[in-house]
């Protein structure tokens, strides 16, 4: 689906919006971070890292997209001051949770595992 029929579909508004702001930086030369939990939002920033990466290959002088998640931001907190335990971590993700119900159940993740606390 298109970034322009994605304008159409109120539930995935939020995410077009941000992938849309993305990538007008991305085509100004900047290297952007976007935090998308979302499968077809994921999708969607996938087609337009794409589109970039065979601009460049054009020669256009092009920023680039790079996707980040919750667990990603949660596995890199682990052990720091923000999340200094297995705990501290359980509680965090219920409440982020029940907020976002495209998060898997924590013994989905690695968000207790060894590595992730080493």
């Amino acid at each position: 689906m298109s970034l322009a029929d994605r304008f159409t579909i109120s539930k995935d508004l939020g995410e077009t919006m941000v992938i849309a702001h993305a990538v007008v930086l991305a085509e100004q030369g900047k290297s952007v971070t976007v935090l998308i939990d979302d499968g077809a939002g994921q999708q969607l920033l996938a087609f337009q890292q794409a589109r970039l990466e065979r601009l460049r290959a054009a020669g256009h002088n092009f920023g680039d997209l790079n996707l980040i998640t919750t667990l990603t931001v949660l596995e890199r907190a682990a052990g720091s001051t923000h999340i200094p335990d297995k705990a501290t971590m359980r509680k965090l993700y219920e409440r982020l949770r029940g907020l976002d119900d495209g998060l898997p159940p924590i013994t989905h993740t690695q968000l207790l595992a060894p590595s992730t606390w080493s």
